[in-house]
């Protein structure tokens, strides 16, 4: 676990976000609502975000080029299969946390270099950002499975023990 608080709020984001995708079928998982996207897409569509911010920009390292093009914003709807869209996230989410644990605040409090120009949001707000973009497709999620018909979702907010407040 990162020392870096926000850091730590990511990866405990991410836990509930796989709390909400487990048990879910490949069929149950392409079925759409529209206007929202499917389950699968909403998982390579937050890996595609972490791919883009935690690893392509920030260590300039190249994994799931493609993946934009399918689940990125704004894209035409697509209904990829959940096991390779959860595969990615973990392989991508295990490459941004090799960055991500290397914040500290004072990097936090940087506006990064991407592309050989400064953008407007500190690595930081960056990090909210990616936190703030998983809880809303958890709750999307969890609506979807509600109308899938699914029981016995996960409870929210779930065990915290590991994950107590402390001092930055």
């Amino acid at each position: 676990m990162s020392d870096q608080l926000l850091v730590s709020q990511l990866k405990f984001t991410r836990g509930e976000f796989a709390r909400m995708m487990a048990g879910v079928s490949e069929a149950d998982a392409i079925k759409r609502f529209e206007p929202m996207n499917c389950l699968a897409w909403i998982a390579g569509h937050l890996a595609n975000q972490e791919n883009r911010y935690w690893v392509q920009r920030s260590q300039g390292k190249i994994i799931y080029p493609e993946l934009n093009d399918l689940v990125g914003y704004g894209k035409p709807a697509s209904t990829p299969s959940l096991q390779e869209m959860l595969a990615a996230w973990k392989e991508i989410t295990a490459a941004a946390d090799d960055y991500l644990d290397t914040l500290t605040p004072a990097v936090l409090d940087t506006f990064p270099v991407w592309g050989g120009k400064q953008i407007g949001e500190k690595v930081g707000t960056l990090l909210m950002r990616n936190i703030y973009h998983y809880w809303y497709h958890t709750g999307e999620a969890a609506a979807i499975r509600q109308m899938l018909g699914h029981k016995d979702l996960p409870e929210y907010i779930g065990d915290m023990a590991e994950w107590q407040y402390r001092k930055e």
